[in-house]
């Protein structure tokens, strides 16, 4: 098991505190195995062995379980005199856990974490039940940091730099880094991942009935990362393969990919009127080795893929994050966490003048003090210009902090 401190240390920190821990994300995307580390530091920290209780809901065991028999089930197994901990793995599987949980919070002397893969962590009926009692932390797939980390255990690293392009084209879900897995292998895992979630998660629990329909609007959002599209363009899209679909089963079908974490909306912000607006968003999806499990890897893509992995990490890092629009253009990301902000603007690469200057000038068109950068995967990438920073993507993944 591959310690991943960045959430471990997150979540510790309110370990003992009156709230219930609700970690969500991407299926595989290592949540469970957190939950055994948390564990591990609690065991480290003096927990006894019978202070710490866990289930796995996805487990045949728990089939068909209750509410009410898994509130009385947890109930017998809680420590007389001393806190217990109880860790609740995919608990969105039993109808009516929110009630549960706030029984035991309120009533117990408990310590409550749980996991799951779908928006059902996020319901209306978590704020009902759970409101002002619950901290909600987002797992994402390895970093580029991580990623690094897991493949040292198993093959010898080149310099981080020569290591993007690969992380970029087989992406971060921990399980396909355990060991030495050929590209194949690692799509093949991938695509279960997916099938699972889209067919589980969004299908089944959905009762989605136009399959096809669905897995269309998936490969078209997979195909368009990095581009601002609405569901009207994708209706017409459809339209002209002969497929029929109005505008609100588009956003119905966006938002069940949202709910099950594949993909992610990312707004526009007008920076000279300082509003959000409603229209044109861009879709990032969870991993890029999704887009190429399903679509297949093509160079032309590797560009939208290193935009996709800078928008994931600043979201990682707890910024929210937008695409900026200007008088005249966009600037990719305004990523604004608490008092901090930050513009960022990425390039493949800086192959003319022309491109040098446009991707400056879009910077240097907004007249704050926050901080800009320039991220490009070109070999001397580094320095200032007036102001701006430009550094390589790998360089700005590794940094400590931004």
């Amino acid at each position: 098991m591959i310690n991943r401190p960045m959430y471990v240390d997150m979540i510790m920190r309110y370990a003992d505190a009156p709230f219930v821990k609700i970690l969500t994300g991407i299926r595989r995307c290592g949540k469970s195995t957190i939950l055994k580390m948390i564990m591990r530091e609690l065991q480290k920290r003096g927990a006894a062995d019978e202070q710490i209780v866990s289930y796995r809901f996805d487990s045949m065991e728990y089939e068909g379980m209750s509410a009410k028999e898994m509130f009385y089930d947890i109930k017998g197994r809680l420590c007389n005199g001393k806190k217990t901990y109880l860790f609740l793995d995919e608990v969105q599987e039993i109808k009516n856990w929110e009630k549960v949980i706030n029984s035991l919070a309120a009533d117990y002397d408990v310590d409550i974490y749980v996991t799951g893969s779908n928006s059902r962590m996020m319901s209306s009926e978590i704020e009902t039940y759970l409101t002002g009692r619950y901290i909600a932390f987002r797992i994402y797939t390895l970093s580029f940091s991580e990623y690094l980390t897991f493949k040292k255990t198993y093959s010898e690293l080149r310099e981080p730099r020569d290591e993007l392009a690969e992380y970029i084209r087989l992406g971060g879900f921990p399980a396909t880094h355990l060991q030495r897995y050929s590209e194949d292998e690692i799509y093949t895992i991938v695509r279960d991942i997916y099938n699972s979630t889209v067919f589980s998660d969004i299908v089944k629990r959905n009762q989605v009935r136009k399959v096809d329909q669905l897995e269309r609007i998936v490969k078209f959002a997979f195909d368009n990362v990095g581009k601002t599209f609405s569901a009207k363009s994708v209706s017409n899209y459809l339209k002209s393969e002969k497929r029929t679909i109005d505008n609100e089963t588009v956003y119905s079908y966006l938002e069940k990919l949202e709910s099950a974490y594949i993909l992610h909306r990312c707004s526009r912000y007008d920076i000279q009127g300082k509003e959000l607006l409603k229209t044109q968003e861009k879709f990032y999806i969870a991993d890029t080795s999704l887009r190429y499990s399903v679509l297949g890897y093509t160079q032309t893509s590797v560009a939208a893929m290193l935009e996709n992995v800078v928008y994931i990490e600043l979201c990682r890092r707890g910024y929210s994050v937008n695409i900026g629009k200007t008088h005249d253009g966009e600037i990719d990301f305004i990523a604004q966490r608490q008092s901090k902000k930050i513009y960022v603007q990425v390039t493949k690469e800086i192959s003319s003048q022309d491109t040098e200057q446009r991707e400056y000038s879009r910077l240097l068109e907004i007249r704050d003090n926050y901080p800009k950068y320039l991220l490009t995967t070109d070999s001397f990438a580094g320095g200032n210009y007036e102001g701006i920073k430009t550094m390589h993507i790998a360089d700005f993944l590794l940094c400590s902090e931004f």
